[in-house]
């Protein structure tokens, strides 16, 4: 390497020091100002960023709920996270840098896994095309779908095999575009990973501006990959963590397979992670159970990458067997974390000791054995998972392709609380015997559900081969139906009515509907309460009225469409399904009072409005919510101060004789203790049956309540 003179040395240490001082506080911006998209059309949602790799904290700022961030699974229930961060890298030899106008032994440019960009990666292109649209989520007229704000696609393509489809596109200051290309399937046999398609080209750009650097070749490129994962993050934001809510990341535990292809069991080339044990829990940690609480398992999934096709030159696009050539664990306080592209000692630690370290053998997670994971390796952040494909040449305009799939298997949310309430019963002296995954049986409570939740390698595994087969095929894997277009649910005095339109029916195997209902929360287990099915000689409808919902509940509803289940090869004859993360409601529908003909019976409940108590004791379900009962079909309501402050008004139109006010004043401030006064006017003539008027527009009552708070 050519020796750097002093002039030259000092202008290095000048863009380190900017860098380090000014190019920090850009990079924190862009932190919290980067565009993302989210993929949601199955029970794992993630979210991807711009500039090519989701680092940690980059999505939200530096919240401590936000660490685990992405990745969830099962989504349907919260704080399902199970990602941390995600870096990668580019590293390549003699690299004639522009910028210090000297030849470098080693030149690498990167994100993560826990840093933002520091002017290495500059997003171009950056879109979500989806099969279809979501649909119109309607609840009493109001959008009602977490989807309307989190599933923004661009684009519609009805030919794509991907439900949905993100384009990333990013010029690096080593010269090298990259296009990613992420793929979210809905087929429940394939909605738990995604496929992620990468594209390096050597184009000579260094910035977002197309600036070119002279042609050269890139000798000894590798691309690589951080992944450092975290599980349980149910108990640290609940605080059921024991261990100072620290230990979902330093027991991880990383696994990898498939390292020789030569082997005679060799299959794969995958890698996985999961919630090991900690030496200072006071109980079985494994799986993350509450037990302090009910038991159930909070930290029993895995999370995983399965590579799928790595070209083994850029005029050879046969897949290479022995890539990747490096997975091993990278520590997440010890090792290097920031790529720093004019630190020529650190650039060269990372390439050498990071890109060429090989596969660690034996395996993290077989040095960690029967262990605890904590005791492992004297890092306080634990460990991640990492993976290097080359070394690669690249003269100018060529290319390399590699492919990938990332997700999360394990045991599903209900047998996690299944599994962890026996656990919890055993623990407890119940002198039960309990099944295996092998059928077997044992007494010992801690083995039954340790045992349990290692058969996650199992569904990890399924996982990665139905991810290889689905790449293998290119991506024929039978489409699921979409769901219908539109859905709706109205509340009504003695039944909720749910009504869709007819737009999935057009579908090739269409067969016919299911409909789900939760109470209380979404955040639970739903019930079936409806199914039509051609199959079973019923003729297709497109409404159903609820009347067993109870007044003073809360319901939440989901629609899935079905096929006839002739496509199903995993499971022959189950009905292939649309995702209900699709229909899911997000605001509660209820029973609510016929309407009055006079202004007598207003009364308004909770009264007083006690904070402390409302949400135990407000009719069940719903809390931190006053309501109005009794009142005219259509009326307007206007809520005073004791002084005479208007702090809020509203229409009631829905011809019922409830109205429910989330006790927020007009500019959402929360209403504060003290005497308030509810004024109503009547604002439709309301007419009995022979169109005689029995309350006429413009009566009007005052009524008063009390808020403590």
């Amino acid at each position: 390497m050519q020796k750097l003179d002093s002039k030259l040395y000092n202008k290095v240490i000048l863009i380190f020091f900017l860098l380090s001082i000014g190019l920090v506080k850009t990079a924190q911006a862009q932190q919290l100002a980067q565009e993302i998209r989210w993929l949601r059309v199955g029970p794992l949602h993630s979210w991807f960023a711009e500039y090519g790799t989701e680092t940690e904290i980059s999505r939200t700022g530096n919240a401590q709920e936000s660490q685990n961030d992405g990745y969830r699974w099962d989504a349907q229930f919260r704080y399902q996270d199970t990602q941390v961060g995600h870096g990668f890298w580019i590293g390549t030899t003699n690299y004639s840098d522009p910028a210090l106008d000297v030849t470098l032994d080693h030149k690498v440019v990167g994100m993560g896994p826990g840093q933002n960009n520091l002017g290495m990666f500059f997003p171009v292109e950056f879109k979500m095309v989806g099969k279809y649209y979501s649909p119109i989520v309607l609840v009493d007229g109001n959008p009602a779908s977490d989807q309307r704000l989190n599933d923004i696609v661009d684009e519609i393509n009805e030919d794509q095999k991907a439900e949905r489809i993100i384009y990333n596109k990013v010029h690096t200051s080593i010269g090298i575009t990259y296009n990613r290309k992420i793929m979210a399937f809905s087929n429940q046999n394939h909605d738990n990973y995604y496929i992620i398609e990468y594209e390096f080209e050597n184009t000579g750009i260094v910035d977002d501006k197309g600036t070119t650097i002279p042609e050269k070749t890139l000798t000894d490129v590798y691309f690589f990959w951080t992944y450092r994962h975290g599980f349980g993050k149910e108990s640290f934001v609940n605080g059921w963590a024991p261990i100072n809510n620290i230990h979902w990341g330093r027991n991880v535990v990383n696994e990898r397979i498939g390292i020789d292809p030569n082997d005679s069991e060799f299959e794969m080339r995958a890698q996985y992670s999961w919630y090991g044990r900690h030496s200072g829990s006071p109980f079985a940690s494994l799986g993350g159970p509450y037990f302090d609480g009910d038991g159930h398992l909070n930290a029993q999934q895995f999370h995983g990458t399965v590579t799928l096709h790595a070209d083994k030159s850029s005029s050879d696009s046969t897949d290479d067997l022995n890539q990747p050539v490096t997975t091993h664990t990278l520590s997440a306080d010890n090792d290097p974390h920031r790529v720093r592209q004019f630190d020529v000692a650190n650039m060269s630690k990372q390439y050498t000791e990071m890109i060429l370290r090989g596969h660690e053998i034996p395996s993290h997670a077989e040095k960690v054995g029967e262990g605890n994971a904590d005791q492992y390796g004297g890092d306080n952040g634990g460990f991640g998972q990492t993976k290097g494909c080359g070394p690669y040449i690249l003269a100018p305009g060529e290319k390399v392709k590699i492919v990938m799939a990332e997700g999360v298997a394990g045991l599903s949310r209900k047998a996690g609380f299944e599994i962890g309430a026996n656990w919890l019963q055993g623990l407890n002296g119940s002198g039960e015997s309990f099944t295996l995954p092998d059928g077997s049986t044992t007494t010992d409570p801690d083995n039954y559900k340790d045992a349990w939740v290692m058969s996650g390698v199992d569904s990890m595994l399924q996982t990665f081969r139905r991810a290889i087969s689905n790449y293998n095929g290119e991506y024929e894997i039978p489409q699921a139906p979409p769901p219908p277009d539109k859905f709706e649910v109205l509340s009504g005095g003695d039944k909720i009515s749910l009504s869709w339109s007819s737009s999935a029916e057009d579908f090739q195997t269409f067969d016919g509907y299911r409909v789900y209902r939760a109470v209380a929360k979404p955040d639970t287990f739903y019930t079936k309460i409806f199914e039509v099915s051609l199959k079973n000689g019923q003729s297709i409808v497109n409404n159903f009225d609820d009347v067993t919902a109870i007044r003073g509940s809360d319901y939440y509803y989901y629609i899935e469409t079905l096929d006839d289940g002739s496509r199903n090869i995993y499971e022959p004859g189950k009905p292939l399904t649309s995702s209900k993360f699709f229909t899911i409601t997000n605001t509660p529908a209820f029973l609510r009072r016929p309407a009055k003909s006079n202004l007598d019976g207003i009364r308004i409940v909770p009264n007083p409005y006690d904070v402390r108590m409302s949400r135990y004791n407000f009719e069940g379900s719903a809390a931190d919510r006053i309501a109005i009962y009794g009142l005219p079909p259509k009326c307007k309501l206007k809520i005073y101060t004791e002084r005479g402050d208007l702090i809020t008004e509203f229409d009631h139109t829905d011809g019922t004789g409830d109205q429910i006010w989330n006790s927020l004043t007009s500019s959402q401030q929360v209403i504060v203790s003290g005497v308030y006064i509810i004024y109503i006017e009547v604002t439709s003539d309301v007419l009995d049956d022979s169109g005689n008027i029995l309350l006429k527009k413009g009566e009007s009552t005052f009524k008063k309540f009390i808020v403590i708070r």
